[in-house]
């Protein structure tokens, strides 16, 4: 019986069998290769190679592999900027200066005496082959991405010198063709190519996040959100391309420009993630793969020549750059083993230059880029992603296990971190979940819960339902950023007392809730049951009023009255605030006086140095609303105050209400009350009041007596 001949089915040229065969190395790839201890990033190569021409044949490398390729390239770029620490490249700016120059000029200095001395060949094909090897594309970054160290001071590191020598390379490559089309000695070349380059810059940086910022105030829908950040990135791609640089340049700008805009624990970042490692990025790595032909190695002695030297130097000059950067700048081994890792593949912008080479001719006639030369890029290609992804798969583990090592023990087993979040009205409900996300801790990866208490009345039916779709809308805003949210919906006849409850039975260590919305000019301040939760509740209450969305904060403003040092609650309020500075990457300044502000800044140095964070002397609380002059429409209010009876609490306090009302009645505000010591919930003693009042009988006499004066 003979076995039936299905070559003439293949390569597969169906789009509906081409994108399922996708999936299936996309699915199975990660699988495989994990059994194998190998990273799945190589799998998605490997696999490349073996359905592409060079391999079985099965597909052909159609225009939607160049399409998606291309995408997932940028892609990858796109998330290197936009998960960069800013905080950390403004302080480290000599430090990434250092290792991109290294990184650059190491390689490109080895590159040109091997192509001229040991591969023969011409001067031009040398540069561009230095400019090859000097060049880097981060193709383990979802690998660190999937560790979590995207803000590790090595990749970060990486990150930015990849982009520095990417740029010079870049640039020299514009010399050669300028060179070929006999432009490259012209001023005007020059002067024309500079200008374009600062004038994409400089517009990009003026107008792209005031655009982003207007968008993100106006918009909150998921998928508007996400296509208006892709029409960004390749809005700024396109340019980057007409100014005569690759658009992977461009698309990390973007990542930098509204890195602010994103935060890395906000859904929006879920989402960008999402989309990019499920699809166009492994579309990219096997459109990689299927460009490489192993056959080549056994085409002649020479055609390994020019592999070997090729593999053997360019790993050799990015290892020598990593290691004597990791030395000069006096970093951990393994920082120095992830920085190798991270600049040793040579992918997208190698074939970029190649294919470059391929069109110029010299003047003999022949092509800059020979047969032998696109053989060893494509090889040095495949061995570079094998030893970047090797070496960053373990230095992720190793600098995961040394920093879990390092943690401290008793913050991993004392933190008591339960949110409860009281979610009464639709318009709150997003702001508080993305509030809880921003202030939580990551690491402890608990997940929050949602609360929704309706009167039990004759409308308690509709009620409940309505409550229920609330905290629906609520569970999914967290699923979107990977959070779990726990729900509830209960009745009772005081809704103070329900939450009360709720917090009793999940045993939480604070809430997080709105404050109250006035519906007529009567209303008080805070509203039917708020004061109630004041009263019996000791832990950490935090009332927030949120006008524009957080991401497109700059500065929160936080009062700090004067022996909050006191109160036991005093470090969790700083660490929450810490979180969220830190996550939407704006300023955060604390007026207070120095006996607490100097405890603030010693805390923060310690447990989060990233925090960009400043202090001002406010000598008195009647100073409150002098800062009124200093908030704007993307600014936050943060006041801390206190219980009646507790340390810090002073009678200042009674007419927080009526000052947050006349100066600050239009910006983002949130309400802190610290945790205190007390009494547990509902243990009942002769001493302790039923009912503690917002508002003296002695302050509502001088209320009276002013209201009688100006009469």
């Amino acid at each position: 019986m003979s076995i039936p001949d299905i070559s003439h089915y293949f390569p597969i040229t169906d789009p509906t069998l081409i994108f399922f065969v996708v999936l299936c190395i996309i699915l199975f790839a990660p699988i495989i290769m994990s059994r194998l201890r190998i990273p799945h990033i190589i799998g998605m190569v490997l696999a490349g190679i073996l359905v592409g021409q060079y391999g079985l044949n099965i597909l052909e490398r159609d225009s939607s592999f160049e399409l998606f390729g291309k995408v997932g390239l940028l892609y990858i770029m796109f998330l290197a900027g936009l998960e960069m620490n800013l905080t950390d490249i403004k302080k480290k700016r000599l430090q990434f200066l250092v290792f991109g120059l290294l990184t650059f000029f190491i390689p490109f200095v080895v590159a040109y005496p091997v192509g001229t001395c040991l591969l023969g060949y011409s001067p031009t094909a040398s540069l561009l082959l230095a400019c090859i090897f000097s060049s880097n594309t981060l193709i383990a970054y979802p690998i660190v991405c999937k560790y979590g160290l995207q803000k590790h001071p090595s990749v970060a590191l990486s990150v930015g010198s990849s982009m520095i020598a990417l740029t010079l390379s870049l640039l020299i490559l514009a010399a050669i063709v300028g060179a070929s089309d006999g432009q490259a000695g012209e001023m005007m070349f020059w002067v024309l190519f500079v200008t374009k380059l600062v004038a994409f810059c400089a517009g990009a940086i003026f107008l792209l996040p005031r655009i982003t910022r207007w968008f993100f105030k106006r918009y909150d829908d998921a998928v508007m959100l996400y296509i208006y950040v892709l029409s960004m990135l390749f809005l700024s791609a396109a340019v980057s391309e007409m100014c005569g640089l690759e658009g992977i340049f461009g698309a990390f700008l973007a990542g930098l420009i509204l890195n602010r805009f994103i935060p890395s624990v906000s859904p929006l970042m879920n989402r960008i993630e999402f989309i990019g490692n499920a699809l166009f990025i492994p579309y990219f790595l096997i459109g990689v793969g299927m460009l490489i032909d192993i056959r080549v190695l056994f085409h002649g002695l020479n055609t390994l020549w020019v592999v070997f030297c090729m593999v053997f130097f360019g790993t050799a000059t990015k290892a020598t750059a990593a290691y004597i950067a990791r030395t000069g700048l006096r970093l951990p081994w393994l920082s120095g083993h992830m920085m190798f890792g991270l600049t040793e593949a040579h992918a997208a912008g190698s074939i970029a230059m190649t294919m470059v080479g391929m069109r110029l001719q010299t003047a003999d006639g022949s092509y800059l880029v020979d047969a032998n030369m696109l053989n060893g890029v494509v090889m040095m290609i495949l061995f570079s992603c094998i030893i970047s992804s090797v070496v960053v798969e373990r230095s992720s583990q190793a600098i995961l296990l040394r920093e879990k090592s390092q943690d401290s023990e008793p913050e991993a087993k004392g933190d008591d971190e339960k949110m409860l979040l009281p979610l009464q009205h639709d318009e709150d409900a997003d702001a508080l979940v993305q509030m809880a996300i921003m202030t939580r801790n990551k690491k402890l990866n608990r997940g929050l819960i949602g609360l929704n208490v309706v009167y039990d009345d004759i409308n308690s039916g509709r009620n409940q339902n309505h409550g229920r779709r609330i905290l629906d809308h609520a569970a999914a805003t967290a699923i979107s950023a990977d959070v779990r949210l726990q729900t509830q919906s209960r009745l009772s006849t005081n809704i103070a007392n329900g939450i009360k409850h709720a917090f009793k039975e999940n045993d939480a260590s604070e809430i997080i809730m709105g404050l109250h919305r006035r519906t007529h000019p009567h209303d008080g301040f805070w509203g039917a049951y708020t004061q109630g939760l004041i009263s019996e509740i000791s832990r950490q209450i935090m009332i927030c009023r949120i006008v524009c969305p957080l991401n497109t904060i700059r500065r929160i403003h936080v009062a700090v009255p004067s022996r909050v040092e006191f109160e036991p609650g005093f470090y969790r309020w700083i660490e929450r605030l810490a979180r969220l500075a830190y996550n939407i990457g704006c300023r955060i300044v604390f007026h207070g006086r120095q006996e607490s502000t100097s405890l603030i800044a010693a805390y923060l140095q310690n447990r989060h140095p990233g925090v960009r964070a400043e202090y001002m002397e406010m000598a008195h609380w009647k100073n409150l609303t002098t800062l009124a002059r200093d908030m704007t429409d993307d600014s936050m209010l943060v006041v801390i105050t206190a219980r009646p009876g507790t340390v810090s609490y002073k009678p200042a306090f009674e007419r927080l209400p009526e000052e947050l009302t006349e100066s600050f009645a239009d910006c983002s505000l949130i309400i802190i009350y610290p945790d205190q010591h007390g009494q547990p919930q509902d243990v009942m003693t002769f001493t302790a009041p039923q009912r503690q009042e917002r508002e003296s009988a002695y302050a509502s006499f001088m209320k009276w007596i002013n209201r009688k004066k100006k009469q």
